[in-house]
């Protein structure tokens, strides 16, 4: 364990942060579940609605920087193929 002041300090301010990175990361892949069980519904305005919101978590992710910006594109561009997907 830490001895110094500001190395407990560094401690508690890391494991803050690892805390609301967990939640972050976690509200992403609830948004995209959340996507893929309105996709299987079928329901058309769920699955429009489910769809932007999963996008605009993603987003905020990213510029957090809680997630790579190319991460977060490369969710966007599965959840945009999948939506196209069940579209045709």
């Amino acid at each position: 364990m830490a001895n110094h002041k500001s190395a407990l300090k560094r401690v508690s301010v890391t494991a803050k942060k690892n805390l609301n990175n967990r939640v972050i990361t976690s509200r992403v892949k609830t948004a995209i579940k959340g996507f893929d069980k309105a996709l299987e519904n079928g329901d058309k305005a769920a699955v429009d609605a489910a769809y932007v919101n999963a996008v605009s978590i993603v987003d905020k992710a990213a510029a957090k920087g809680v997630i790579h910006k190319n991460n977060a594109n490369r969710k966007k561009a599965q959840l945009a193929l999948k939506l196209a997907a069940k579209a045709n």
